[in-house]
């Protein structure tokens, strides 16, 4: 018989097209059929099958690059469920971290001539330790990222030394393809280390902190963020009537009226303190105040506020009042950008420049050669245009990735590097048409369709926000209007028609699948999708107008963590959590329901009064392009195969998630699920049915001595634990109740046991072993048996011919 080159993962199988002939009849006719659902034959679409051993699930999997990449990456998936006949797609095509496959000659025939090259390549990449954290070798960025951490880079099929001269300052464009949003975000994680106020971490999100701008801070309290400011190499100054009343107030760009007007309990003082800070904004007013807490109103009622518990006025609004407040005394828009923050410019220039990068998606462009660049530096280029493009490099760079922002060939207005290029080529023009020659079509229509949804999106916005006109468009957004939609009538019509769309529901399910399809959150057919707020700019236009219409309303949802787009109810919920990022489970600190019939927010904040709950399965709301992701999956995986928890509507409280967990002996450590190194009480539960203090006391020699029998290691109650869930237990299930005749036997134990030992026959899998010297701690020790057992069990399990998994326990050794 035929041996089938498989990789075995765990319970799954994975096989190439190639030896799908091989296979036995049942299991081809259930491939069969998995490409019947699909729609479509192998090696066209698919080229490698990954087969669930114990599950209804087969997977269709497109490796485009299996022969040539040592490491190839996935471009798209279908999983197939036989039993429900359903399939999901997931295309990875634009993500910068897709997963990758490893030890390729698992998958070729034995005679294949790759097959030797391929299996160099894992022993090279074993010997230097690569697949020694499994959790950091499934994706490309943390794959690059470790092969560069032990001393390597990855040449064709082989592993390669860096040389002295390879510095670090390459690694991470090798290991981390950007995008142009994460400079602005390392940007702002230096400003956030300062503890900047709300507004004045809205302003750096916003790029209104990058040394262009005057702030004056009116009202600025101790001074905190003027401090931060002026740390930070910006130019700023503050007025306070109590901390800072001899400083001097003075006009500026950008005006920060930071939490001031909702302590100001006479009405009258509240409007001289607004209109006086517009007075001294030149360009842009920036409005924080205190907002109504659903969860938690506090305060005795004092005129239109509370009087707090500590004597001061607060007056919490909510998001629509203050927003027609500030209208109705200047006279002028306001716009919410966070909860209780609002932007109010007087630069209408600025506003509309404001407002159409607001709305511009991010979609991942690789900083990888297009066509254009494919000569490389070994290559000897003797043509004069290569010569030419060699002379211009930088400019002719900066001169792409400008056209492809703005998705149009730049205005003379827009270049930088205007002189430079027309000494070069003679105009901007013959520039252009330079790079058009070399570069990718293909790619410049998809800048041009996503630059056009982009404006659809700000136009129908604007729209829905009945914005008044303005007087005229800013001078870039004027030839945008021109050139794709020919006049502004024009691009009014179809943002209008895309702002209708919104109410059909049809549409919403199709966008928020194609968006579920592309990795972009977790999808609940017919109810909603649910995403990271990073991942909104990638989202179908259509979506992008959805969220955009409640941010009107809420401010922006980049201060949330995740967004969920009710498909059928016309709300968008905006929650936040404690360290989102940094915690396997965090927890929800605040949600804003957004009910955009009703053109309402109803705003909870979770604290003393209502216990903040947990997130559960967070790797479904993020994708592999997101921090910690491999460790996300893994734990994730991890907690539901433990198999304790109900899942359903919100999943349990964290008192009851917290005490289950404790209760079978486990706790989280960073990402990580682990045993607890913690000593239970004797009377404790040790699997469903006994205690440990059954499995301690029950040997005739214990209770006839009474000695304390008690494990000094966590390790041996964690073993006691995993004896009971995995063989008593299921022994009680299937016979009834049980008489326990054996126990733990510590070593004090032991010597009252005549006779009756032999450690060479006895089955036991571990014992404690007491320390030589006082300090010293006690030890758990394996024998040799059991390390036998778990590697033969190992190696039959790699390949997938056993069924079962082997569990280390205590023997309960006779006492």
């Amino acid at each position: 018989m035929r041996l089938i080159p498989t990789k075995v993962v765990g319970r799954r199988t994975y096989l190439h097209t190639d030896s799908l002939s091989y296979l036995a009849a049942n299991t081809a006719a259930r491939v069969v059929e998995a490409e019947r659902l699909a729609g479509f034959n192998r090696h066209v679409y698919f080229n490698l099958v990954r087969i669930d051993d114990s599950g209804p699930c087969i997977s269709l999997l497109h490796y485009p690059d299996f022969a040539d990449d040592p490491f190839p990456s996935l471009r798209e998936s279908w999983l197939v469920d036989l039993d429900r006949s359903t399939v999901s797609y997931r295309s990875y095509a634009e993500s910068l971290n897709p997963p990758i496959l490893h030890r390729k000659e698992l998958l070729v025939p034995p005679d294949d001539s790759r097959r030797e090259a391929y299996a160099a390549l894992t022993a090279t990449a074993e010997s230097i330790g690569l697949f020694d954290e499994p959790k950091r070798i499934g994706y490309r960025r943390q794959w690059l990222a470790l092969v560069r951490e032990k001393g390597y880079r990855i040449e064709g099929h082989a592993l390669v030394p860096l040389g002295n001269d390879e510095s670090d300052s390459g690694a991470a464009d090798e290991a981390a393809p950007r995008h142009t949003a994460w400079q602005a975000s390392r940007h702002l994680t230096a400003l956030v280390r300062y503890g900047f106020s709300a507004p004045v971490q809205s302003l750096a999100r916003h790029g209104f902190l990058d040394g262009s701008y005057r702030l004056f801070d009116y009202g600025c309290g101790r001074g905190d963020d003027v401090r931060g400011l002026l740390e930070n190499g910006l130019t700023a100054a503050g007025w306070d009537p109590y901390h800072a009343a001899d400083n001097p107030i003075h006009a500026a760009d950008i005006v920060n009226l930071g939490f001031v007007i909702n302590v100001i309990e006479d009405f009258d003082e509240r409007l001289d303190a607004l209109t006086r800070a517009w007075s001294l904004a030149e360009r842009l007013l920036v409005v924080s105040v205190m907002l109504v807490n659903q969860n938690d109103p506090r305060g005795e009622r004092f005129r239109d506020g509370v009087m707090t518990q500590r004597g001061t006025f607060q007056k919490y609004f909510s998001q629509s009042e203050i927003r027609g407040f500030l209208e109705q005394v200047l006279d002028e828009e306001a716009i919410p950008v966070a909860p209780g923050v609002l932007y109010v410019f007087r630069d209408k220039d600025a506003e509309q420049r404001f407002l159409v990068d607001r709305y511009r998606s991010k979609v991942n462009r690789l900083r990888e050669p297009s066509p254009r660049l494919c000569e490389r530096e070994q290559r000897i280029r003797l043509d004069r245009v290569a010569e030419r493009y060699d002379a211009y490099r930088e400019p002719l760079d900066h001169l792409w990735d400008l056209w492809l922002t703005l998705g149009r060939k730049p205005d003379k207005s827009e270049v930088d590097d205007l002189v430079v290029l027309t000494e070069g080529f003679g105009s901007l023009s013959k520039a252009l048409r330079f790079l058009e020659e070399r570069g990718d079509q293909a790619e410049i229509e998809r800048a041009s369709a996503s630059r056009v949804a982009d404006l659809e999106v700000y136009f129908a916005l604007n729209q829905f926000e009945q914005r008044k006109p303005y007087g005229h468009l800013e001078r870039a957004l004027q030839q945008d209007v021109k050139h794709f939609f020919g006049d502004y009538a024009a691009a009014k019509a179809s943002a209008m028609a895309l702002l209708f769309q919104i109410a059909d529901l049809e549409a919403i399910d199709q966008a928020c699948r194609k968006a579920a399809e592309h990795g972009l959150g977790w999808l609940e057919t017919g109810q909603s999708l649910q995403l990271h707020v990073s991942l909104v700019e990638r989202l179908p236009a259509l979506l992008r107008v959805y969220v955009g219409c409640a941010a009107v309303l809420y401010g922006d949802y980049r201060n949330a963590d995740l967004v969920k787009i009710h498909t059928r109810s016309g709300k968008v919920s905006l929650m936040r959590f404690d360290d989102f990022e940094g915690q396997a489970l965090p927890r929800m600190v605040e949600r804003a329901k957004i009910k955009l019939r009703e053109q309402d927010v109803d705003y909870f904040a979770y604290g003393e009064q209502y216990e903040p709950p947990y997130l559960y399965h967070k790797s479904r709301y993020i994708n592999e392009e997101f921090p910690n992701y491999p460790e996300q999956m893994v734990f994730d995986q991890a907690l539901d195969e433990l198999g304790l928890f109900d899942w359903s509507g919100y999943g349990p409280s964290p008192g009851a998630f917290l005490a289950k967990l404790s209760r079978h002996r486990w706790s989280i450590e960073g990402f990580s699920l682990v045993r607890s190194q913690t000593t239970p009480d004797l009377d404790d539960s040790c699997g469903r049915y006994l205690t440990f203090r059954q499995l301690i006391e029950c040997g005739e020699t214990q209770a006839r001595t009474g000695l304390d029998n008690v494990p000094m290691q966590p390790e041996s109650y964690n073993a006691l634990v995993e004896l009971a869930e995995h063989v008593l237990d299921p022994v009680i299930d299937y016979f009834g109740m049980i008489r326990l005749t054996y126990g733990f036997c510590s070593p004090e134990l032991a010597k009252q046991i005549p006779c009756r030992i032999e450690p060479k026959l006895d089955q036991h899998a571990a014992h404690e072993k007491k320390p030589r010297r006082k300090g010293d701690l006690w030890s758990l020790w394996l024998c040799r048996r059991f390390h036998r057992g778990r590697r033969e069990h190992a190696q039959r399990g790699a390949m997938g011919r056993h069924p079962y998994t082997f569990r280390p326990f205590v023997f309960l050794r006779r006492g």
